[in-house]
């Protein structure tokens, strides 16, 4: 039996709706939450990925405003303008979009930020606070993103084994914290695997759920998974395709295979990429709910 997908734009669509009931809540208190977003230079991605955070912003009822810096803009004229907005009450969130240009470091920018108004929890203030099993922050998007797929499709990953393949600090990290902490979404047996695993089909194929955050195609087939597995799939990559007019097409980092073999699979588009804006939003809100305790 073909896997069932996972529709992460329907899940996403019930979150941004609780977001906006919570917006309203806070309207009422005379409260707007407000997200600034910063571009640096032309990356169409960035571009695309900022376009859709401020769209489903103001869908949710929230303030949002971006700033787009030249390509030529120097870390500290970056660090400045974090800085200032630090300092400006209408942003609860702030949002460098990554990745910077080379002569940047994204670490300088992270740290730069209030952590109280941390978007994607990526600052070690809350990196921190994940570790020691204190929720209350920000949680990095994508992980978040990742649990609240699984528990709302009835995948808790409580007594579960869960295979993450990726150890980057913006997702294989944090996600694989946020599985094992005791806590609702968490109590996961975590194994993490990366580049240096020699065989990493041992350890998916005892997995009830895998994880896929390698940014790579292909990494997991059929042959890798026990019959019956969820499988997440947060790869998003590039491979030639001369029939289309873009010249290529986006797949995840698991084959199309998997679905052959596993219970759920979340789809290359509409998985997990509509729940990491849905829980940028969700932190933006807390952010705004915690400025006025």
């Amino acid at each position: 039996m073909a896997a069932q997908l996972i529709d992460g734009t329907a899940i996403a669509s019930e979150i941004r709706a609780e977001v906006a009931r919570d917006t309203a809540a806070l309207k009422a208190k005379g409260v707007t939450p407000g997200l600034a977003a910063i571009i640096v230079g032309d990356n169409a991605g960035s571009i695309s990925y900022v376009a859709m955070k401020t769209a489903a912003c103001a869908e949710a009822g929230i303030f949002s405003e971006t700033f787009r810096l030249p390509e030529s803009t120097t870390q500290e004229e970056l660090v400045a303008l974090v800085r200032r907005i630090n300092a400006d009450a209408r942003f609860h969130a702030i949002l460098p979009q990554l990745p910077l240009p080379k002569q940047i470091d994204e670490l300088a920018v992270i740290d730069a930020m209030d952590p109280a108004k941390d978007a994607d929890g990526l600052h070690p203030n809350n990196l921190g606070r994940l570790l020691r099993g204190e929720l209350a922050g920000a949680i990095p998007c994508t992980p978040n993103g990742v649990v609240e797929l699984l528990l709302r499709t009835g995948n808790d990953p409580s007594g579960k084994h869960v295979v993450v393949v990726g150890r980057s600090t913006l997702v294989g990290r944090p996600l694989a914290v946020l599985l094992s902490n005791k806590a609702k979404g968490g109590n996961a047996t975590v194994t993490i695997c990366h580049t240096a695993t020699p065989d990493i089909a041992v350890h998916t194929r005892q997995a009830d759920i895998v994880v896929m955050a390698a940014g790579r195609a292909n990494t997991l087939t059929k042959e890798m998974i026990r019959p019956g597995a969820v499988v997440i799939d947060v790869g998003v990559n590039r491979v030639d395709a001369p029939n289309r007019p873009s010249g290529y097409r986006l797949v995840g980092d698991a084959s199309i295979d998997v679905r052959e073999v596993a219970s759920r699979v979340t789809p290359y588009t509409g998985g997990v990429g509509p729940m990491t804006v849905a829980m940028l939003l969700v932190n933006t809100v807390k952010a705004a709910e915690r400025s006025v305790r």
